[in-house]
Formats: structure tokens, sequence, C-alpha cells
């Protein structure tokens, strides 16, 4: 299996100008090692957030959210849309967060002085499960609570049509730092092509996270992705779009984040009338009226430039009635 190492996973920008690190087949899997966000920093309390202190933190933006890539997949062309499947997730052995002065919503705070005048990193043990191994692991947040890794990869995308953005706070059509738990094994991801060989990148694997990602950053970690692609011709989206076994999923990214749910909203409208039939009354009226229904909130950061990444997801045991079509 081709393989992108971690030493190789190290750029932080999705850019087309790149040359790809891999070329593959559609059905094949590839292996890509990532950097957590920090690339490596963070390894002890003592590791704090400070700019000074972290290499590439005189830059800027500053050099964060490390991505391997990009791959370069056969067949693909602009106008297709790129199917990603997750098939595995690996996380390293901890994980960590760091807050302190200035970042994230309460980094000024004087309710609380503690978040804002001095810097903390947590650090999180991951202990391996049944399998020997942290696939089934569990995350030691502190001697009273864990709960179980459930990895995802925060950052995907491939290269957009003409810009070329960071890893820290692209986001857009194409993906980019958008730290949606749902990007996660067992999952496929659909993300529109701009570029011959889509020019795929991933990195920023977070060990958990909660809705929204309040702090600005959740369990960072490094991890062992393994995924595999296909392609669908000449298929227009208008963001990208998760596949999960029981479920669908319409993604936006945008502020504010009436804007985010109202767009995704919109995306998934379209999906059903696209895709499975639905008239358009039949599509408007179920979002409303259906119990399952959920809105997702995956990323509100009031950091830099990040925008809040809402998910509208309704269950495929409403759709199955219904006729599929590409």
């Amino acid at each position: 299996m081709q393989t992108i190492t971690r030493d190789q996973a190290s750029k932080f920008a999705f850019d087309w100008r790149d040359e790809p690190l891999l070329r593959v087949a559609c059905g094949e899997s590839v292996t890509i090692e990532t950097w957590d966000a920090g690339s490596g920093f963070f390894k002890t309390p003592d590791d704090q957030a400070i700019p000074a202190n972290r290499p590439g933190f005189d830059q800027n933006p500053p050099l964060a959210n490390p991505i391997g890539g990009p791959i370069y997949i056969d067949g693909a062309e602009r106008g297709d849309v790129l199917l990603i499947d997750i098939e595995d997730i690996e996380v390293g052995d901890y994980s960590w967060v760091a807050i302190g002065p200035k970042r994230g919503p309460l980094g000024e705070s004087t309710r609380w002085p503690e978040l804002s005048d001095r810097y903390t990193t947590k650090i999180f043990k991951h202990n391996p499960g049944p399998s020997g191994t942290m696939r089934d692991g569990t995350m030691q947040f502190n001697e009273l609570i864990s709960w179980p890794i459930t990895p995802f990869i925060g950052t995907i995308g491939v290269a957009p049509e003409r810009e070329v953005t960071t890893s820290i706070d692209g986001q857009g059509i194409w993906g980019g730092n958008l730290d949606i738990r749902d990007v996660a094994v067992g999952n496929q991801i659909h993300l529109p092509i701009f570029h011959s060989g889509a020019l795929f990148y991933l990195g920023d694997v977070h060990a958990s996270q909660g809705d929204t990602e309040y702090t600005g950053t959740a369990a960072e970690t490094c991890g062992t992705v393994q995924v595999k692609f296909d392609l669908r011709k000449q298929k227009q989206l208008p963001f990208m779009r998760i596949e999960k076994p029981e479920s669908i999923v319409a993604i936006h990214a945008a502020r504010p984040l009436e804007l985010a749910v109202d767009s995704a909203t919109r995306h998934l409208i379209a999906w059903l009338i696209d895709q499975y039939a639905m008239s358009p009354t039949e599509a408007y009226c179920l979002v409303s009226t259906c119990p399952d229904f959920r809105i997702n909130v995956y990323q509100m950061v009031n950091m830099g430039k990040l925008s809040f990444v809402a998910g509208a997801e309704i269950p495929r045991k409403h759709l199955s009635p219904l006729v599929q079509s590409d």
C-alpha cells in the first residue's frame, strides 16, 4: 500500500501548484501518517501555547495544522466529484488541548481570569482497548473522567480552483479546516474537483471533540489514516457532502451561524430533490416536520477568519422508500 509518511505530511496550504506525493487509481487504498495540529510541539503540560516559543508562529498566518498531500487520483477531472471512503484511523498515545491569553472566546475573560492570564496545556493519555490498539481505546481526561476515543479528520480537501489557502484557516466548497466529527471511519466524503487528479490533502486528526470545538483546539493528536478513492463523473455539488451508513449530511461553512445552518439545509433539500426524486414541496416540508432531522454545529470558533460549520442531517430510513439516482 502506498504511504505518505509523517515526515512528508508537512504542508501548510492547499496549493494546486504542489507536485503530487502519490499517484493512485480509483479503488486503491492509501495510508497517510499525520502530525497533530501543533506538529509535535505539545508533549507535556510544560509545552505551552506561547507564540514566541512555537516554531512557525513568527509567520502570518502561523504554520499550524500540517497536512499530507497532494494525492493525484487517476481519471479525476475538473467537474467530477471525489468520493473518499475513510477506512481506518488509528491515533497516537496521547492528545492535547491548549488554552491561554487571547486564545478562543474566553482568552480575554475577566469573569474567569485563569483562562486569560496564563497558558495551560492539558495532555490526555490514550489507553488501548480490547483489540490492543487505540481503535477501541479510551481517552483519559482526568483521574475521574474518560470516554471512548472517537477519531476523525479535522482538515480535508482538494486544491481550490484558483486560490492558495492555508490549512489553519482555509475553508470552502473544496473542503479545508472544517473539524467535522463525521469525517470518520465508515463514512464517505464527497468533494467537488477543480483540477486534474483532484489533488487531495488531509491532516489534523482529533481523538475526540465536542460540538463547536469551543476553545479552538480539541483533543489534538497524530494519526495513521487509511482512505480509498472513487469518482462520480460530471456531478455538481454546492459544498461537501457526507454519506453515513444510517444517514446523509449536507455541509456548509459561513458566518454568521444562521447562514451556515440555512445554507446546509438548502443543500440537503437540493440533495433530496436531485437524488431521491422528491418534489421541492415534499423536501421542504420534510426538513421542517421530520423529528429525526438534525442540525449539527461542528465548528463555531471565534478565532481569526474561521467560518462556522454546520451540517443538515436526515436518516436514510426516511429515504428508503424513494428511488435513488446518481
